[in-house]
């Protein structure tokens, strides 16, 4: 009878339980009709009704949605203890990956041993700038391709080059490998990670009726569970080929991250299982490479939609590094305006405009409303970003509003989360920043660039698309123009 009573009167609480505001569901779907295809933008639009903490039915699943800076806080720090774990979506149980991806189990020894690996080992300032050579060649490779493309006055793709570039560059710095161009096999990878992405970001029905978990509604978890084994057989078998490398006494340690945990297992004499590298792989290289092409093409596409930002960025690039030279991560800290630029692109346009999903582990009180056990919590940072109080002209693209701001991204300000905070934060932050940086960085000092088909600046599209990451409605297409000394 409480299950029914809940199905038809979804936005009925108990008596002694005062939900935060929200608007009435329907009988059975609750809230979903109203999402429509950008949920971020909807849920922004109704918090300018119910307030910046939220409530909604998405079915049977109670939804608290925060779209302010102090709710913000309240979800990554303040109750940051009771709001770690994540509410999964069934896309991610596709080959139990939910029981090994980092993003997604809950709190447990296997998750701190997890983050240890990645903050102590693989993402340490030491092993990435042992790396870094790795990465600076890929980015040469990347000019070099576009350079071509200038000569023969073609337009490139910007979303699909920083997509190619994004898996080489974190191919290398973990495997020392190109997986677009190695084999055939690995060379799926691209698609691969995209279907991955595409399937996880689908409206799914057994996300919102969990009933429905069993008969898999949509297919998705069956597709994605098919996505994830073939990933897992590609780092399988890069794995076993380093293990048999390494048992040859001529063999010589690599500057990557799979020799440095293969390394250091054998120097604590604990058995590194392969089964945590190849999990691992999974989420670095499904969770990183659609955030950062993502960001990389929102950001030229504001520079080149706004022509005196892209002329302030080529400028300092000029006076700081020499025109054409290839960025180098260690010219980051002297670029304060192309800084800026990626805070810009991070406010606008966060790659994940509601962050993952957490879920409440016990029942909880906040500004005199119950969260209750179990429900799910989103973070708006898309609706933060575009917050009047706290952003002059919020909708404008303006990096000048970060030159001389203590307001970073590394999950010390709320005002700007786009890789999550507390516990929860995205452990591939510190390699992410230095990918974006260098193809960013480069893509402006390298060429000059035209809209293909003579589009105005002014005419560009710049409407997003709704997924698991927010991307470009319509790719941005430029004809590469080399810059000369």
């Amino acid at each position: 009878m409480k299950a029914l009573t809940s199905l038809l009167f979804p936005n009925r609480s108990k008596t002694n339980d005062k939900l935060p505001p929200g608007p009435i569901g329907l009988p059975i779907v609750g809230n979903l009709h109203q999402l429509g295809a950008k949920p971020h933008q909807t849920l922004a639009s109704l918090a300018n009704t119910y307030g910046p903490i939220m409530s909604l039915k998405l079915g049977q699943i109670t939804t608290i949605v925060m779209s302010s800076v102090e709710m913000a806080k309240e979800v990554l720090l303040i109750h940051d203890q009771f709001l770690s774990n994540r509410k999964i979506p069934d896309a991610m149980k596709g080959a139990n990956h939910d029981e090994y991806g980092l993003p997604f189990i809950p709190v447990s020894h296997r998750w701190r041993d997890l983050r240890k690996l990645c903050n102590g080992l693989l993402f340490s300032n030491k092993n990435l700038v042992a790396s870094e050579g790795l990465r600076r060649n890929k980015v040469k490779e990347l000019l070099s391709d576009i350079h071509q493309s200038s000569l023969r006055g073609e337009a490139v793709d910007i979303g699909r080059l920083a997509f190619k570039t994004t898996i080489n560059l974190l191919s290398n710095t973990i495997y020392s490998k190109d997986l677009v161009h190695s084999t055939n096999k690995a060379g799926e990878i691209k698609e691969l990670v995209a279907n991955i992405m595409k399937e996880v970001g689908r409206p799914n029905l057994a996300d919102c009726f969990p009933v429905l978990k069993v008969v898999d509604p949509h297919g998705i978890r069956r597709r994605t569970g098919n996505y994830f084994w073939k990933l897992l057989t590609i780092f399988k078998s890069l794995v076993d080929q380093r293990l048999k490398q390494r048992k040859d006494a001529t063999y010589c340690t690599k500057n990557d991250m799979l020799d440095a945990i293969l390394n250091n297992g054998q120097d604590n004499n604990q058995e590194m299982y392969k089964d945590k590298i190849e999990r691992l792989s999974v989420d670095l290289f499904v969770a990183g490479t659609d955030t950062i092409t993502s960001t990389v093409e929102w950001a030229m596409a504001e520079l080149l939609h706004n022509p005196n930002i892209m002329a302030k960025a080529k400028a300092e690039l000029y006076r700081s590094i020499g025109k054409g030279k290839v960025v180098e991560e260690s010219d980051i800290g002297k670029l304060p305006y192309l800084q800026a630029i990626v805070k810009e692109t991070f406010r606008l346009h966060p790659a994940a405009p509601l962050l993952l999903p957490r879920q409440v582990e016990v029942e909880l009180k906040m500004h005199g409303y119950t969260i209750p056990k179990g429900a799910q919590v989103l973070v708006n940072v898309w609706a933060i970003g575009r917050d009047p109080n706290l952003w002059d002209n919020p909708c404008l693209f303006s990096p000048e509003r970060f030159l001389g701001s203590e307001i970073d991204f590394r999950g010390r300000s709320f005002e700007l989360t786009p890789f999550g905070g507390g516990r929860r934060i995205c452990p591939g932050l510190p390699l992410a920043i230095r990918l974006l940086f260098l193809m960013l960085g480069s893509l402006i000092n390298s060429f000059d660039w035209e809209l293909q088909g003579g589009v105005k600046p002014h005419d560009m599209n710049m409407d997003d698309k709704f997924g698991l990451t927010l991307e470009k409605a319509q790719p941005v297409l430029v004809v590469p123009i080399k810059t000369t000394n």
